[in-house]
């Protein structure tokens, strides 16, 4: 898999489209602004510039500044004129809900493939433990941002609900977003780890213990913003 960050691929992509037509400039300087933003390339509270991206981009500040003005109605920018765009820090209060979000949509998944039998449990969890995300070192850790995501939106989508699925698709920007906040380089083996361990409990057909491995592994995401989980995420909690 290439090395090249989402950002990186988003610039190289627009620069070789060969004999496709060039997506509109303030497009373009979207998909890159963005793709930083997800990846951690622009951290919370940098500051940018947009004669810097347009720098980059080889194109005038007017796109630019449309791209801005279109993240910023997403909520990742707040825009001060003549200084530049900051970036949104994500708050303790977004990445808790988010992830009691995703533990109650995957935790769905694990006990719908628990209803349709040990095989079922045991095939995903086989075609989980060949994933990417499961390996420490295959992956740079820019391409380990969206292998994550992709590892359980991949359990999401295997209980064959399309509603469930797509609810979990919908939160794939702040999911990003959170994972690149919360995870650095030292704790990476720690996550890849779970990973295993939670393909491996649904490979031996074990819906209670895939949750449980689930529930930690999603808890120490949380808990990366330095805040308690919860009786919701952590029932063990007093909280």
């Amino acid at each position: 898999m290439s090395s090249a960050t989402p950002r990186e691929a988003v610039s190289s992509a627009t620069a070789t489209s060969g004999n496709r037509p060039e997506a509109p400039a303030a497009d373009r300087a979207y998909q890159h602004v963005k793709a930083g933003l997800l990846d951690g390339s622009y951290p919370d509270g940098e500051l940018l510039s947009e004669g810097e991206v347009a720098g980059a981009l080889q194109m005038s500040r007017t796109p630019v500044r449309e791209a801005f003005l279109r993240l910023q109605t997403e909520g990742f920018l707040r825009l001060y004129p003549k200084r530049g765009a900051l970036v949104v820090p994500v708050t303790a209060a977004e990445a808790h809900a988010v992830v009691e979000a995703r533990l109650a949509l995957e935790s769905f998944a694990i006990d719908k493939l628990a209803m349709q039998g040990s095989e079922a449990m045991t095939a995903v969890g086989e075609q989980l433990a060949e994933h990417p995300a499961c390996d420490t070192d295959e992956l740079s850790d820019a391409d380990m941002h969206e292998a994550d995501r992709a590892f359980h939106a991949a359990l999401v989508a295997a209980a064959g609900n399309p509603v469930v699925a797509d609810l979990y698709n919908a939160l794939r920007d702040k999911q990003m977003r959170i994972t690149a906040t919360a995870r650095t380089h030292t704790v990476r083996p720690r996550i890849t780890h779970q990973h295993a361990q939670v393909a491996a409990a649904l490979r031996d057909g074990d819906a209670e213990l895939a949750k449980s491995r689930l529930r930690e592994h999603l808890l120490g995401t949380v808990r990366a913003f330095g805040i308690a989980g919860g009786r919701y995420l952590d029932p063990d909690s007093a909280l």
